[in-house]
């Protein structure tokens, strides 16, 4: 049984916890702000890049028209593709299953693709997901270390080197894994194609009307396809970002609370220790007392 000493100390030790954990909340609240604002700011442009690119490349299948280098579809079935998946987690844990859940998915996604494609390669998104893929026996093809700071010329230079990859036909298709924000208290794990880019956007139909370009097609696509491609890449970071803080936020609100309980529940407990040890305290001074008549 341990003593009265020692039950304070534990008292002690979980409310200096408790305090660490309601300003990680605080922290975390101010950051979800901020970030979030940014996501709202990001998704109309995303949406909008990714229609104008999606409406010309089904305008050029349309037209029959040969398709750009980040349009074309190659065969990834039956051991003939080689798939890319950029896995996004965040630098920093205390985030309750934020991390795990993209860890799970990337290798569900690489298991389910062992016996469909040649090869599965995994590239990481902040340190979370490279210690992850040392402790399962992955091998990444690369880690980028985007996150601090994180801005679009990080996004840029993911999007470069995986379209070269592609282009050059050292990759098939690429995925991307992530966080998605919905709210401060919901996150959902989403896994999208970038590479190659489809010809689907948020219009419906095939437009096959005429249009003059200035100075040409191809100078227009080879200046959009790579924008709208670090621009998909940017909104899955702010996305990730966002879901983070939230997730933290909550990780600390529930451990602030359980540690609470536990105060309480420590304070009970030492309670009746102490009035335990009072009493046979009292009964040794009795019998003393009786013993001496």
């Amino acid at each position: 049984m341990a003593s009265l000493r020692d039950i304070r100390k534990r008292i002690k030790s979980v409310k200096n916890t408790q305090k660490i954990t309601k300003a990680m909340k605080m922290v975390s609240a101010a950051k979800l702000r901020r970030a979030q604002d940014r996501v709202i700011a990001a998704r109309p442009f995303a949406d909008k890049i990714g229609a104008t690119a999606a409406a010309l490349a089904r305008r050029a299948e349309a037209l029959g028209e040969a398709p750009h280098p980040m349009l074309v579809t190659r065969p990834t079935a039956k051991k003939g593709g080689r798939i890319e998946i950029l896995a996004i987690t965040s630098d920093r844990g205390l985030c309750g299953a934020f991390n795990s859940n993209v860890i799970r998915r990337t290798m569900r996604a690489r298991f389910d693709n062992k016996d469909v494609h040649r090869s599965t390669t995994v590239s990481t998104v902040g340190r979370k997901a490279v210690e992850a893929m040392k402790r399962e026996g992955v091998t990444t093809r690369k880690h980028y270390d985007v996150l601090e700071p994180l801005n679009y010329a990080g996004a840029q230079r993911i999007a470069f080197e995986l379209t070269e990859l592609f282009v050059k036909g050292e990759l098939d298709a690429v995925h991307i894994i992530y966080n998605e924000f919905v709210n401060a208290g919901t996150q959902r794990v989403a896994m999208d194609q970038i590479l190659p880019i489809a010809a689907t956007g948020t219009s419906t139909g095939t437009s096959t009307v005429d249009y003059e370009y200035e100075p040409s097609q191809n100078v227009l696509l080879d200046a959009l396809l790579p924008r709208e491609l670090a621009t998909r890449i940017y909104r899955a970071l702010l996305e990730s970002q966002a879901a983070e803080h939230a997730a933290r936020m909550q990780a600390m609100e529930n451990a602030s609370k359980n540690a609470k309980e536990m105060v309480s529940t420590l304070t009970l407990f030492y309670n009746r220790a102490r009035q335990a040890s009072i009493t046979t305290e009292l009964m040794e001074i009795i019998s003393g007392a009786e013993s001496l008549k």
